[in-house]
């Protein structure tokens, strides 16, 4: 059986012409898969009735299992999905005033081994397809009804620039045959710098995050093992080259740790490293889980960091988490994994 929705547009055109239909079918089920969101081949009622059931002994539309739909208490929603072959990711809905932003895996789990996040520490499982990428989307929105993703955050498990030919296509689609402007898309790195350099050419340009937590390598190194490969200068480097449009900004990431990476020293350095890249600062404070080996800075550290950067001619917000009593803020999401998959 084939899963329309695994399908390019032009393997999709092949598979409609190999059966004797002319190509517009295959515009129509894109309409249909990606704007009406439909979850059969039997519902498309702009088909005939026997070409349904033509279509529907050869072919089906995949859909994610919902496994479970976890509540905040400020409103988050998070949402566990199986995939065909058993293995689990999750997505986040953050509402906040008049966004309602989703946050979407590119993995099942993480090969980063970044240290203070949770996903690291089930393993790397394997790559998610373009199309389970976008099917979160689908599948959030459909659940939620009249409700309207407004939002769209590549945030989730996993690094999306080691899988960005799948997230290239995955944003294509969306962008294209779902009508989401890119605008109001972001995509989050670690800083696997040659994906930094070549996302601009494989997909719609997207805003960029960069997830940075460190201001010098030794301690980047030690808190985020990909620094070793891809250090500090190169990825600014990297960060300056980046085709940005006018009045658009990269925006870096720093999860503030208590004692690790918080001082006024860390915080002066910052300023100077951004300085020249049109940017905003996001701080996280950490968001602890069971046996994390860090800790969240006071509330008066925070502050003081963020005042620093402000001084120094930065914007500089501090990021409320959402969701930490369900496990779905930031580096907290791990799909009920309990350990590294042997292989």
């Amino acid at each position: 059986m084939v899963d329309l929705k695994s399908l390019s547009s032009e393997e999709l055109v092949n598979f409609i012409e190999s059966r004797g239909l002319p190509r517009f079918r295959a515009k129509q089920l894109l309409h249909w898969i990606y704007e009406k969101k439909v979850e059969d081949i039997r519902d498309i009622t702009e088909l005939s009735r026997q070409l349904r059931e033509d279509l529907s002994k050869e072919a089906y539309i995949s859909n994610l299992l919902l496994c479970r739909r976890a509540y905040s208490t400020d409103g988050t929603e998070k949402f566990l999905f199986q995939l065909e072959d058993g293995e689990r990711i999750e997505s986040v809905l953050i509402p906040d005033e008049q966004r309602l932003t989703l946050c979407i895996s590119s993995q099942v789990g993480c090969p980063l081994g970044c240290r203070f996040c949770l996903t690291g520490k089930i393993g790397f499982r394997r790559n998610l397809k373009a199309h389970e990428i976008v099917d979160q989307f689908i599948s959030v929105q459909r659940i939620i009804g009249p409700r309207k993703i407004t939002n769209l955050v590549l945030m989730g498990m996993g690094e999306p620039l080691l899988n960005l030919d799948e997230v290239a296509e995955a944003i294509r689609r969306i962008t294209e045959y779902m009508r989401f402007s890119r605008r109001r898309i972001t995509l989050s790195t670690a800083g696997i710098v040659p994906g930094i350099r070549r996302l601009p050419q494989v997909a719609p340009l997207v805003n960029l995050a960069i997830s940075l937590n460190a201001t010098t390598d030794k301690i980047r190194d030690q808190i985020m093992p990909i620094n070793k490969k891809y250090p500090i200068s190169e990825l600014l480097k990297a960060c300056r080259e980046f085709p940005l449009e006018p009045r658009k900004r990269i925006t870096f990431e720093y999860v503030l740790l208590k004692g690790v990476n918080d001082t006024t020293e860390d915080a002066e350095r910052l300023v100077k490293l951004l300085r020249g890249i049109p940017s905003k600062v996001n701080l996280i404070p950490f968001n602890p889980y069971q046996r994390a080996e860090f800790e969240k800075p006071d509330d008066e550290e925070t502050l003081r960091f963020q005042n620093v950067l402000l001084r120094g001619g930065l914007t500089a917000l501090i990021r409320k988490s959402r969701g930490s009593d369900i496990l779905a803020a930031c580096g907290q999401l791990r799909a009920e994994y309990k350990s590294p998959k042997v292989i």
